[in-house]
């Protein structure tokens, strides 16, 4: 749909964009604000901005579009959660590779599909890379758009990301409902990550994942998990290594690949805004092709 755009009201001089619709618009609430900021009606100089706190400068013109605007796009193999200024949320499909390897074709991966978009924007536009999750596994993931914030996000990762929750459909049901798993992880030459109790040699890395069973019948057990830390293919080689491979996982034990898919999303992705302080959730449904095995 296209915008049907409103008359734009100069700014006479600086203020934040919060400030400004208090003196201007004073019948919109704070969250009718907040929905045009996500959909991309609320503009500056003919420009999208997406937060409150937005400095106007003397001489900027803010208009407002009605209708929701073409603010989520369709994109190949993923789809836009949230977006400001400073960072993007996605959910991607499963089989999309996140960021690129060393074949040079950014284009086929999440990053280079986002990258793409935000050139159309603004050539000058750049992406920053802040965390990962498997080819395999689907869900939520997030990118910033400049240096500064990807260090900050990564030097901080631990005190920043609040909540981090996945679910996957295993082979068979735990013995436990809820449990720990702890161990270090080790990749060979091969690219395959294994697990192991001690760090004989020191290269292995400390892993922990915690799990609970919230769905299960005779063949499969759904599972919520939480990690404490963030290493690669954390859950898929924890679960293998207490008997239970995650559904479709052929690499890391499954015995057949029952849905066409490995059965691990990422679910819940929460953190504390790395400029405004705030903290933000996202959550997404569990895959219908996990509920269809139960």
């Amino acid at each position: 749909m296209k915008y049907a755009k409103e008359t734009g009201i100069l700014v006479k001089e600086p203020m934040p964009l919060s400030i400004f619709f208090d003196i201007h618009f004073r019948g919109k609430s704070r969250s009718d604000i907040k929905s045009m900021l996500a959909h991309k009606q609320i503009r500056v100089n003919e420009r999208p901005v997406f937060r409150l706190e937005y400095m106007l400068l003397e001489g900027d013109t803010v208009s407002i579009h009605s209708g929701k605007s073409e603010s989520t796009p369709r994109l190949p193999g993923l789809k836009i959660v949230y977006e400001d200024d400073y960072l993007i949320v996605i959910e991607k499909e499963g089989g999309l590779l996140a960021v690129g390897t060393n074949t040079g074709k950014e284009e086929t991966t999440a990053f280079g599909i986002l990258l793409n978009y935000l050139k159309k924007q603004n050539p000058r536009n750049r992406l920053y890379i802040v965390h990962r999750i498997d080819r395999a596994t689907s869900g939520l993931m997030m990118f910033v758009k400049s240096p500064e914030i990807q260090h900050a996000m990564r030097d901080n990762w631990n005190e920043t990301v609040t909540e981090r929750v996945y679910v996957a459909v295993v082979e068979g049901v735990p013995n436990k409902e809820a449990d720990t798993i702890a161990s270090y992880l080790y990749e060979n030459k091969m690219f395959k990550v294994f697990s192991l109790p001690t760090n004989n040699d020191g290269s292995g890395k400390w892993a922990v994942t915690h799990y609970k069973v919230i769905r299960k019948n005779e063949l499969y057990a759904l599972l919520e998990v939480e990690l404490e830390t963030g290493r690669k293919n954390q859950i898929r080689v924890h679960t293998e290594s207490i008997g239970h491979p995650i559904v479709g996982d052929i690499k890391y034990g499954a015995a057949v690949s029952t849905i066409g898919r490995v059965a691990l999303h990422a679910k819940v992705l929460a953190f504390i805004h790395p400029v405004t302080n705030e903290v933000l959730r996202f959550e997404t449904p569990v895959p219908p092709k996990f509920n269809a095995l139960f």
